[in-house]
């Protein structure tokens, strides 16, 4: 008799983009609550993912390997062992994608969030998850989080999960890191600020021949609702009007140009379109394809 099965396949999903492929690594996802939504009726919110047939408020976890040309690179890196035990799988999936985390050569935050930069260190032991890479990132990221004057200013948990964690996180990486302020950071790769969420929150465009993807980070925490109500934000925004400014920015780049999108918080395996309806969006997933 055949047992059934009791675990899902590995999150690994493979897109071409030209002549690069980006690979959506997931790390799994976190819970939560719809209290921590700035900007927007809570219950309207809820009532939103209710007709989406979703769970009070399932946030994803995605990360992006680049593959160009010889080079591996990652962009963000989950939450690793730090934060709910629904979360943390990507080096799982590196593995089961067949990617020694020795071989990837670069790693490019979107920003210093843990359920982003928590998988470059293990935070038991301090050991570099990513041994052979350089860290790269916007300059505001380590100026805001290594600033002591905006940690004092924080709550107690706060300092802790965003201040205190992203300094352990990134040390160990301290003699390999390099700091941007936009353009092209490696052929085919070009860093597009988007800044608010966090001091230097990033997308990065990839593009080659005349495909291009935009892995615009942190653009949205909960889909359903920011894309039906742009201004709505989250509690950790760093500042709540300048990542709503810079999200409409987005949406409306994106859409016009028919730009393809991924994201850290869209749900697996991420790769969609957005189109603009009226002061709201539509977001729309890609189909499934199997071939490269």
């Amino acid at each position: 008799m055949n047992s059934q099965p009791v675990a899902q396949i590995p999150g690994v999903y493979h897109r071409r983009i030209g002549d690069i492929v980006v690979t959506t690594i997931s790390d799994g996802y976190l819970d939560g609550t719809l209290e921590v939504m700035r900007n927007v009726d809570v219950e309207k919110a809820r009532q939103i993912l209710t007709d989406s047939f979703r769970p009070a408020r399932r946030t994803s976890v995605n990360t992006f390997l680049i593959h160009s040309k010889g080079r591996i690179a990652i962009i963000d890196t989950g939450s690793g062992n730090y934060l709910q035990p629904t979360a943390g799988f990507v080096q799982r999936n590196l593995a089961s994608a067949g990617i020694d985390p020795k071989s990837i050569d670069t790693v490019l935050l979107t920003h210093m969030h843990p359920d982003h930069s928590a998988g470059l260190t293990d935070m038991s032991n301090g050991q570099l998850l990513f041994p052979n890479a350089e860290l790269v990132m916007h300059e505001n990221e380590l100026a805001h989080w290594f600033d002591d004057g905006a940690m004092a200013k924080a709550d107690e948990r706060s300092a802790k999960l965003y201040f205190l964690s992203g300094r352990e996180q990134v040390a160990p990486y301290k003699n390999r890191t390099r700091l941007f302020r936009d353009g092209e950071l490696f052929p085919g790769v070009t860093a597009v600020p988007s800044l608010g969420h966090t001091p230097g929150h990033t997308a990065y465009l990839v593009a080659s021949g005349n495909d291009q993807l935009m892995i615009w980070g942190d653009t949205v925490h909960v889909p359903e609702v920011q894309t039906a109500f742009p201004e709505a934000g989250m509690a950790f925004d760093t500042d709540l009007a300048a990542a709503a400014a810079a999200r409409k920015r987005m949406f409306d780049r994106v859409s016009a140009d028919g730009i393809l999108i991924a994201g850290m918080h869209l749900h697996f395996p991420a790769f969609s379109r957005l189109a603009r309806r009226g002061d709201a969006y539509a977001l729309y997933p890609e189909a499934w394809v199997h071939a490269l």
